[in-house]
């Protein structure tokens, strides 16, 4: 049995979206067993038009849920303890749930996180890896926005959290890995970026084929099955995807509806329209995967529809399924092993940090 821990009062439309949303994955994962934390004057009156989900499932009341424009900082004094958000959380620490999932806020999700589970003891901080659909399939890219900048041990870090992911999600036994870049030339780009590529050269991880620097064009062709750059340039990367995804399907229906003869053709063609639309939707790829830390935390877009948040449920049970957790630890310890520069390198920044 999968057990999920649900955040029900998170995103833009709360348990309206969620509860259905667990119907869904129930009715397609009969081994799935969730723990629904949310207010239970407006949880229960949509579980039980669910029997079957309820059957399935408990609800935990909480008095509090986090608003989406609140401060992580505000969140954690005032949600702790008492809001749905830190309860799911904490059911994954206390191992009472495999796994949480949330369409909460964003900043307060990854505060909370990082506070109840904390990181896994070599890493510095946490990623968020997204799904991302690429001409050849599907590709996993990270960080998409959970820190700002990042060192070459980070990056590397980051190769290894994703690989993991990749090899837990998409089955790859050696999956590829790129960093993004300016160009893929070895003298362009930042010095972290190329001291990070210069240590995965070195490393020769079996669990990974390093295959040099990308660019922005590479990540829809799926040059690569891992894509790893830092926070502040895959978030605006991850939101300029999916605004020209929206920008070009907006475009399609202006075009379809502009005369009967277009009208026609589509018609004609629905059906290549129809895997068009599928390929364009950016819900069928949605939950950024929290990881880095002590246990596995999925974030759900704010405004996901329910099929778009069963879908970072899903992605959350697959994981869990795959043993997510031990695949990235084992890789930590396989790249520190063959690495003890590295780990020494990066004590003595933390020593000096610390003494600075």
């Amino acid at each position: 049995m999968i057990r999920i821990s649900i955040d029900a009062m998170g995103g833009d439309h709360g348990p309206d979206v969620v509860i259905p949303a667990l119907m869904t994955v129930a009715t397609r994962r009969p081994d799935a067993h969730f723990i629904i934390y949310g207010q239970e004057n407006l949880v229960r009156p949509i579980l039980d038009k669910h029997p079957r989900l309820a059957e399935n499932s408990e609800l935990v009341h909480c008095d509090v849920a986090v608003g989406m424009d609140e401060k992580p900082s505000q969140a954690l004094r005032h949600g702790r303890w008492k809001s749905s958000m830190w309860k799911a959380i904490e059911a994954v620490k206390s191992d009472a749930a495999d796994v949480c999932i949330s369409a909460g806020n964003t900043g307060a999700l990854m505060a909370m996180s990082k506070f109840c589970l904390r990181t896994m003891a070599s890493i510095d901080r946490p990623a968020i890896a997204a799904i991302w659909p690429t001409l050849r399939g599907e590709s996993v890219v990270l960080d998409v926005g959970a820190g700002i900048g990042a060192d070459a041990h980070q990056l590397v870090d980051f190769a290894i959290l994703g690989t993991g992911m990749a090899r837990a999600v998409f089955g790859i036994e050696r999956p590829s890995v790129g960093l993004l870049n300016v160009g893929v030339e070895e003298v362009k780009g930042q010095e972290e970026v190329k001291e990070a590529g210069q240590m995965l050269r070195e490393a020769n991880l079996a669990s990974l084929d390093y295959r040099g620097f990308v660019e922005g064009n590479d990540i829809g062709k799926g040059a690569v099955d891992v894509v790893v750059t830092e926070g502040f340039s895959g978030n605006i990367a991850l939101k300029t995807a999916e605004g020209t995804a929206r920008q070009f399907a907006a475009y399609l229906r202006e075009a379809i509806g502009r005369s009967l003869l277009s009208r026609l053709g589509y018609i004609l063609a629905k059906g290549a329209f129809d895997r068009l639309r599928e390929k364009l939707d950016v819900g069928r790829s949605n939950g950024g995967v929290f990881l880095g830390l002590n246990g596995i935390v999925v974030k759900s877009h704010g405004g996901a529809d329910s099929d778009g948040f069963a879908a970072a449920v899903d992605l959350g049970y697959d994981m869990v399924r795959n043993r997510l957790l031990d695949r990235i630890e084992a890789d930590l310890d396989l790249f520190h092993a063959r690495n003890p520069k590295a780990a020494g390198a990066r004590r003595s920044d933390v020593e000096t940090d610390e003494e600075g």
